[in-house]
């Protein structure tokens, strides 16, 4: 299983650490960027993780509801 969909991830962490730590207004680009890379790292995520997440968010929806 290719690992590649990792950098977008660690790069999300990293920014959004930032934007937990600053107030400045780097950190609402931060922000921004964190969300985007997350979104883009789900996308690049082999099927079975993105299996495995929606089951997650499936159950988490049924228990909320």
């Amino acid at each position: 299983m290719p690992l590649f969909f990792l950098i977008p991830l660690c790069t999300a962490l990293a920014t959004g650490y930032l934007f937990k730590k600053s107030t400045d207004e780097i950190a609402y680009l931060a922000g921004v960027f964190a969300a985007i890379s997350l979104i883009f790292t789900l996308v690049l995520a082999p099927w079975q993780i993105q299996f495995g997440l929606l089951i997650i968010f499936l159950k988490l929806l049924a228990l909320h509801f």
